[in-house]
Formats: C-alpha cells, sequence, structure tokens
C-alpha cells in the first residue's frame, strides 16, 4: 500500500519537534509569545517564533497585532488549525490510557 503524500506531508509537520504542543497550547484560546513559551517546557524564543512562522506559513495560526502601546501581539489558531482539535483530544484521551509516565516525574 502507498501512502498518500498528504498523510504524510501532515505527519511530518505535525511530528516536527514542538509543533503539536504548540498548537494544543492555543487550543484553548489565543496566546501572547510569552504565554506559550512558558506553557511548553524547555521551548527557547528563537524556535518558538521559528515554530510560529512555519505554523502561518502552512495557515495553521493567525498572528494578530494590536496597536497599542506596548504594542500586543496574539497568536491564535485559524480554522483550519482548530480542524485539528478531535485529532488531540484522540490522542489525550489514547495517551491517558496507554502512556506511563516514570512515577518520579508526575
Amino acid at each position: 500500500m502507498q501512502i498518500c503524500p498528504r498523510f504524510e506531508k501532515a505527519l511530518e509537520l505535525l511530528g516536527k519537534r514542538w509543533i503539536s504542543l504548540i498548537l494544543f497550547c492555543l487550543m484553548s484560546g489565543p496566546r501572547r509569545f510569552s504565554e506559550i513559551e512558558a506553557n511548553v517546557a524547555n521551548l527557547s524564543g528563537k524556535v518558538l517564533a521559528d515554530r510560529l512562522k512555519e505554523l502561518e506559513a502552512e495557515g495553521l495560526v493567525a498572528r494578530d497585532v494590536y496597536p497599542e502601546t506596548p504594542v500586543r501581539i496574539e497568536y491564535s489558531l485559524t480554522d483550519k488549525g482548530k480542524a485539528l482539535a478531535p485529532i488531540f483530544g484522540e490522542v489525550a484521551k489514547w495517551s491517558s490510557a496507554w502512556i506511563r509516565l516514570d512515577p518520579q516525574a508526575e
């Protein structure tokens, strides 16, 4: 069986380090850069900026600039990004049932 190129591209994108965690963080609503950085452990600002640009280019994330002093920038999911919610929900259910963490890490 040949794997569909679209499916392969989707898994490549979602499997890229930090991408899924950033998207999951945005599932609950718009976030500022610093909020995303604080919610995703061990994610550097440079990598976050790169991943957000990539997600914008893919049409999954929107960057909204508010002309305030200081300027406020928020990131939110587009409809395309929000369409991933059922997938993340299923992954959350699956991980709760099947993934066990080191008891010292919990």
